[in-house]
């Protein structure tokens, strides 16, 4: 979840050697800070925090700002877009038990350990090197006696917010008032 630097464009290694492409991108504001989403070969491969320099309005990046915009304004809980974070078979694998976490649910690094047959500091490392926050919600995993960390915006002050929105929808989808969570 390394945040690119604030106008920057994702560059990919393209086939010939020493010439690099620049991937779609479009940003969106959000009550988490502005978010740039990039797309490579049809399916999403980064979410940074910040602005990014280059808007393109694909007709994926349209629907994943979209979704972005739906999930912060409580009218969805999960999203469709087709994801390919680059990583080693391993943090695809954790990125994979991330995705199936349900919106409001808290799972721990030794629940996702468990999820994944590997160890808590093997999972929160992949966890924190997310590509794909939020759309893959690595948000939703904590540490056994408080919130852990976050890599992503503002740190746990972000990861905060997030908690708490997806809390709060889950408590008015419940009909639930008391909460009571980490946050």
């Amino acid at each position: 979840m390394t945040p690119s630097a604030a106008g920057s464009a994702i560059r990919r290694a393209s086939p010939l050697v020493g010439e690099t492409i620049q991937v779609p991108q479009l940003s969106l504001h959000s009550p988490i800070g502005d978010l740039t989403v990039s797309e490579e070969d049809g399916a999403i491969v980064a979410l940074d925090w910040g602005w990014g320099r280059d808007q393109t309005e694909t007709k994926l990046l349209v629907r994943a700002r979209a979704e972005l915009f739906a999930y912060f304004d409580g009218a969805r809980t999960a999203f469709d877009l087709p994801l390919a974070p680059a990583g080693s078979a391993f943090q695809r694998r954790v990125w994979d038990a991330l995705g199936t976490i349900p919106f409001g649910a808290l799972w721990t690094y030794k629940d996702l350990a468990r999820a994944t047959g590997s160890v808590p500091r093997a999972v929160g490392q992949a966890n924190a090197a997310n590509p794909i926050p939020i759309l893959i919600p690595c948000h939703r995993v904590v540490a056994v006696g408080g919130l852990g960390g976050y890599s992503g915006g503002d740190g746990l002050a972000t990861k905060r917010a997030l908690l708490a929105l997806e809390e709060n929808r889950a408590l008015e989808a419940n009909g639930t008032q008391d909460a009571g969570r980490l946050l």
